[in-house]
């Protein structure tokens, strides 16, 4: 695993489902790994009640409910679509799932306004075509195709941007549960496994790029993911976050408490600024998310590590903080301009702490950039 830029969670978490499985003794659907009270303790985390030997880390933070629900879904015969806005972990909850349930998450298919039919069907070797024919030996079988004749687990990233005719033909997997290959005269049907199922996620945001037809939402249990607005919850995701990435590059860096509740609270002020504002115009492009919220913690920590005192301070908070949230010039700049004086200037001199040092380093970034 160490050689790997980014693990699926079947590799990092595998000596821990290997474990899981080695307990497991309630019924499992279909070909599962686990049973679905094991993948939902594989993600929500153990509690004492559960009576376990080892502590089963939290992976995935958020209501029970919306586990639970993704799970009784795939257990069925339909699909399953997380949607939600940008950063709410609908992803991260899928490669979860997927891992958990068949031990792979990689069966996946990006959607864009690029993706084809034959990226969830089947395309084929062009020189081995030309040499033999069209064979099923020479027929290169999509992500999809790939979990239907293993009973897996396929994902279908970004939904929504993908186009109205690579939509139309997830139709006929979903309710048939085959593929046709008209191309070949015998052993033309793939037909899916038990076990099979389709995790797809959508951006709420996205709404109205490639609206899913009505016959496509039918096939589909819909599990809407809220944007994270418990703070204590939050804080969970981005300390939980921001521990594996200081393990990944065997970072030792002092993150203070403190300087974590000035991110949480700026980026609380902030979207409630958004909420606030009267046009698209008085709203940062960022959508500030947990995620954004992650990433802004992650390039601070990097340059501390690296260009710093390897202790993160708030001035170093706050020049990322600018940097990675002012994407349009000079509009964003000009809101966390008047964000800096109306809120955080006032803020410093009531409260102290990180605050002027956050005050200065926003200051002092927001002066780079202009």
């Amino acid at each position: 695993m160490s050689d790997l830029l980014r693990a699926p969670a079947e590799i990092k978490y595998a000596e821990e489902l290997d474990w899981l499985e080695s307990i497991d003794d309630s019924p499992k659907p279909f070909s599962w790994r686990l049973s679905p009270k094991m993948v939902r303790l594989f993600i929500l985390g153990s509690e004492r009640a559960d009576g376990l030997d080892r502590e089963i880390p939290q992976k995935w933070f958020g209501d029970r409910s919306f586990v639970e629900r993704s799970i009784v879904t795939l257990a069925s015969d339909r699909g399953l679509l997380l949607i939600g806005d940008p950063g709410t972990g609908k992803s991260w909850l899928a490669e979860l799932l997927a891992a958990a349930i068949c031990r792979n998450s990689t069966l996946v298919v990006q959607g864009t306004a690029g993706t084809t039919e034959d990226h969830i069907k089947y395309s084929w070797n062009v020189s081995m075509v030309i040499a033999k024919g069209q064979s099923r030996e020479s027929m290169i079988p999509s992500p999809i195709m790939t979990a239907m004749e293993g009973g897996a687990i396929g994902r279908f990233e970004e939904l929504t941007r993908s186009t109205s005719d690579v939509q139309d033909a997830l139709i006929s997997i979903l309710s048939e549960k085959y593929i046709s290959v008209p191309e070949l005269d015998s052993d033309n049907i793939v037909f899916a496994k038990p076990g099979f199922s389709i995790i797809a996620t959508a951006n709420s945001r996205d709404r109205g790029v490639n609206d899913l037809s009505s016959a496509l939402k039918r096939r589909f249990n819909f599990v809407r993911i809220p944007v994270v607005g418990n703070k204590k919850a939050e804080a969970e995701i981005v300390r939980f976050r921001t521990e594996e990435l200081l393990r990944r590059h065997q970072i030792e860096l002092d993150v203070p408490p403190t300087l974590l509740d000035v991110l949480l609270q700026s980026f609380a002020d902030l979207r409630a600024s958004s909420a606030a504002a009267g046009s698209d115009d008085e709203k940062l492009e960022s959508a500030l998310s947990t995620a954004e919220q992650i990433g802004v913690l992650e390039d601070a920590i990097l340059h501390s590590n690296f260009f710093g005192e390897r202790t993160l301070t708030a001035h170093t908070l706050a020049s990322s903080l600018v940097g990675s949230l002012a994407r349009r010039e000079p509009e964003d700049l000009a809101i966390l301009n008047k964000y800096l004086h109306g809120v955080i200037e006032p803020r410093s001199k009531e409260e102290g702490g990180s605050w002027p040092e956050f005050l200065e380093g926003g200051r002092d970034a927001i002066a780079t950039l202009s």
